[in-house]
């Protein structure tokens, strides 16, 4: 149960509006939930690895908008922008991890250089801002973590299996992370978009060398995923908005799925878990020992 005190942090925005601290604010959803959070009336710290893309937000809100340069894999370089992060405004409210990429193939076609480089940037990386900000948190006794997952972080679909790879984990460490700092007044959130009309399905997705035999499934299945680019049904700016309305909730949801399709889709492996489940009780029942005990005997 948390303490009065914490949840009245969440409730009242500080003097100046909340601190947003968002990586990968280049293109994307990252970009969207920068300007929603400028437009809200709230702070931002913007990174990304080149800050010639994000400078305009500075000039557009010299007050409220500072720009640093980071990429989340170097290590070193993550702990010092969130010091200077600290420093622009004295504190830090929301932290987004947002920064990532997308990679499909079959996953016999992977390099093992493309596999680690995927695991490097989505999970390594997001632990990383994630670790460096907790000890800031943790001092305020409030503050509230948003990772940016996807409805792959849920359902894995055929040629996404690395890609839902590092957003399962993240879901996972993510769900444990909530209830290890609950009673400190921090707060996390997993947001798991569906298709959105970003760039993620053009310029954004990186594709394995192809092995033919894999055309039928994964070839084919990337086809698909290719012509929804600029076809999306969602608006990232809309999308943005909602994660914000999510984070200045009383009670902010652990997961939130953005997009019909997101919710159809993760109702229906929810549903299908449920129905497997039910199907083999009997089996995955006949596994406690027998009155002989812990010997191994019957």
């Amino acid at each position: 149960m948390r303490d009065v005190e914490s949840m009245n942090n969440d409730l009242e925005a500080p003097d100046g509006g909340r601190v947003w601290f968002v990586t990968g604010t280049s293109s994307g959803f990252g970009r969207a939930l920068a300007e929603a959070v400028l437009e809200h009336g709230d702070r931002l710290i913007a990174t990304a690895r080149d800050t010639s893309t994000i400078s305009d937000l500075a000039r557009t809100y010299p007050e409220r908008a500072r720009v640093l340069e980071l990429d989340v894999t170097d290590r070193d370089r993550v702990s010092v922008v969130l010091e200077e992060a600290v420093s622009s405004f004295g504190r830090l409210d929301v932290v987004v991890n947002n920064a990532g990429y997308g990679l499909r193939g079959a996953l016999e076609e992977f390099s093992e250089e493309e596999l680690r480089r995927q695991f490097e940037t989505n999970v390594f990386g997001v632990l990383g801002v994630t670790r460096a900000a907790l000890p800031h948190l943790r001092r305020q006794r409030s503050g509230h973590v948003v990772q940016m997952s996807s409805v792959g972080g849920v359902v894995s679909t055929v040629g996404g299996g690395v890609y839902a790879g590092t957003k399962f984990a993240v879901e996972g460490i993510s769900e444990a992370l909530a209830k290890e700092v609950a009673h400190l007044g921090i707060r996390v959130t997993i947001v798991e978009p569906g298709p959105f009309r970003t760039d993620f399905a053009g310029r954004s997705m990186r594709r394995a060398e192809p092995i033919k035999d894999y055309a039928e499934s994964v070839g084919q299945a990337h086809e698909r995923f290719l012509a929804m680019d600029g076809a999306q049904p969602n608006d990232p700016a809309r999308g943005a908005r909602a994660i914000i309305q999510a984070v200045e909730a009383p009670e902010p949801p652990l997961r939130l799925p953005l997009g019909e399709e997101a919710l159809r889709m993760i109702r229906a492996k929810l549903e299908e878990q449920r129905r497997e489940l039910d199907a083999w009780e009997r089996l995955s029942t006949t596994t406690a020992f027998t009155t002989g005990g812990p010997t191994g005997r019957e």
